[in-house]
């Protein structure tokens, strides 16, 4: 049984990302469907799709830069199930001087530490991607 599907989340896409494979399946959930979508759209993944097969599986291709070097070089859960980290409006991380992103859980759903300082909305502090 799996505590906490994030962090096997970020850990297969840390682990895929370490030995150059083009891509990762996983299982599908909500959560993990936005976080992924959030990567794309920052530009750390090259695309998200939703597979239906006996299982709803999610399958992301990750993107890297030339010279086969990943976009992703860090990637950190810090929110956990046993330590919980929520951020105000105001204390909302620079991640890498503004140059990675952190993903929060808002009541705006989930967002960039960049769209929360604009929106002026703290939340749940998921991860840090840079």
């Amino acid at each position: 049984m799996m505590t906490d599907p994030i962090a096997d989340m970020l850990t297969r896409v840390r682990n895929s990302l370490a030995v150059k494979k083009p891509e990762v399946v996983l299982p599908f959930s909500k959560i993990k469907y936005e976080i992924a979508k959030i990567l794309k759209s920052a530009g750390y993944l090259e695309s998200v799709e939703k597979v239906e097969d006996r299982f709803t599986k999610l399958k992301l291709v990750l993107a890297y830069k030339e010279g086969n070097v990943p976009a992703i070089t860090h990637i950190k859960r810090i929110s956990k199930p046993g330590l919980r980290v929520y951020v105000s409006r105001d204390k909302i991380p620079y991640v890498l001087n503004d140059l990675g992103i952190a993903i929060l859980s808002t009541s705006r759903g989930l967002m960039t530490n960049k769209q929360a300082r604009r929106g002026k909305v703290g939340g749940e502090l998921i991860c840090e991607v840079w």
